[in-house]
């Protein structure tokens, strides 16, 4: 058995676990940003669960919406299959998709999570960013890993 102690504790995406945590951290220092920005009632569970989410049109939001409805039989195909690296691979790939995300708003204004003379598409944007969070820490905590709130 090889064990690359240098790859599980660097922080870059080569390294899986820091690749997740950090797709949790930077979700959740969005809806931070958009707690500061809009007020705390505007990313509490309770608003984001009543959002409309027809704003999201984007082919990248959809995929993401997709991924995120298709987790909880993802979760139990790797129950019924003893196999739990699906869960592994199931939260790298929407890490990937979160990530992809995210700096595609770096270079395209609209599609910045939070916009601030777009209220709508931005509670809809901010409720997809709040069932990413869910997810990966519903998934890590199924692989026994802390989800980071934020890095350093």
């Amino acid at each position: 058995l090889d064990f690359d102690f240098d790859k599980v504790t660097e922080q870059s995406k080569d390294n899986p676990v820091f690749y997740v945590q950090y797709a949790h951290a930077r979700a959740r220092s969005v809806l931070r940003h958009a707690g500061e920005a809009f007020g705390a009632a505007a990313v509490s569970p309770q608003h984001l669960a009543l959002v409309d989410l027809a704003p999201l049109d984007d082919a990248d939001e959809l995929a993401l919406v997709r991924r995120l409805a298709n987790w909880p039989r993802q979760v139990e195909a790797a129950a019924e299959a003893h196999e739990p690296h699906r869960i592994a691979f199931a939260l790298y790939d929407l890490a990937a998709a979160f990530h992809g995300l995210w700096n595609r708003g770096k270079e395209d204004p609209g599609m910045r999570f939070l916009i601030a003379e777009n209220r709508g598409l931005s509670d809809a944007r901010l409720a997809l960013l709040q069932a990413v969070t869910g997810v990966i820490a519903s998934g890590l905590g199924i692989l026994g890993v802390i989800p980071a709130e934020e890095l350093r």
